[in-house]
């Protein structure tokens, strides 16, 4: 059964910047979209910020492994409904792969619990993108590193929690390097931070970054279950006989008893 990919866009540089709308003519979540797909286990639709529900309904979610992130000038334009309802998803189980800006999204901080900050500078200099750890299903078919001609440099420090696996660092032409590869475990969901892909360059045309998406969108699909409940455990059905002490504030019949 092939992986259900949504590719989630802002697409607002693209219908506004003339540069933008030359290299992406049909935006970039249907670059992606199309770069995932020569994978026949990957199966992808696309949604948009302008959308209802920024198309991403409770439908939507439902029939989705994992959703890719990519926004930048419009995070604030997000609902709350909506990042509540894909917060629940990755719980639950879904995939999330936050990409380049993504990381000042609101769903990315929410999860990160931190500002996700770091420095930038916008100059068209390649970036080196070094592997970290070779074994990873993420870095496969990946040499010691790949470059990306021009880049937006993004830099340390970047205001993240300790990451649960370092994947890629990158270094720039101008000397600064980054954690552009990283992964998260929230409730059953599996979250992987890729960094490369400013709007004003090709980077989601290039062969080694559309190699990484595949490979992470593989990582990032799970079958784990995430039960959220908060059960009562009567008396009687301990793992061992015992016998109430002292005062229950709760008591059956009342809200919050189960």
């Amino acid at each position: 059964m092939a992986i259900r990919v949504t590719v989630w866009g802002e697409n607002v540089h693209e219908r506004t910047n003339q540069e933008v709308q030359e290299i992406y003519p049909e935006g970039m979540h249907t670059c992606i979209a199309q770069g995932l797909s020569e994978d026949a286990e990957i199966e992808t639709q696309t949604a948009v910020l302008q959308d209802p529900e920024h198309g991403l309904s409770e439908e939507v979610l439902k029939n989705t492994d994992v959703l890719t992130w990519w926004g930048h000038c419009a995070h604030q334009d997000v609902s709350d409904e909506i990042v509540d309802r894909v917060q629940k998803r990755v719980w639950e189980g879904m995939g999330l792969l936050v990409l380049h800006s993504g990381h000042y999204s609101k769903i990315f901080k929410r999860l990160m619990g931190t500002t996700c900050s770091l420095t930038w500078r916008e100059a068209g200099e390649k970036e080196r993108v070094w592997v970290v750890n070779p074994t990873h299903p993420i870095t496969q078919g990946i040499d010691r590193y790949f470059e990306v001609e021009n880049s937006e440099m993004y830099g340390e420090p970047f205001i993240i929690p300790t990451p649960d696996e370092s994947i890629f660092i990158s270094w720039y032409e101008g000397g600064e390097v980054f954690r552009s590869g990283v992964t998260y475990r929230r409730g059953a969901g599996n979250v992987f931070y890729f960094s490369p892909g400013h709007e004003s360059y090709p980077v989601y045309h290039n062969e080694k970054v559309q190699l990484v998406l595949k490979n992470a969108v593989k990582w990032a699909a799970s079958d784990a279950t995430w039960i959220d409940n908060c059960p009562n455990v009567p008396v009687e059905q301990a793992p061992e006989k015992i016998e109430i002490k002292g005062v229950s504030l709760h008591k059956p019949g009342e809200a919050g008893f189960k």
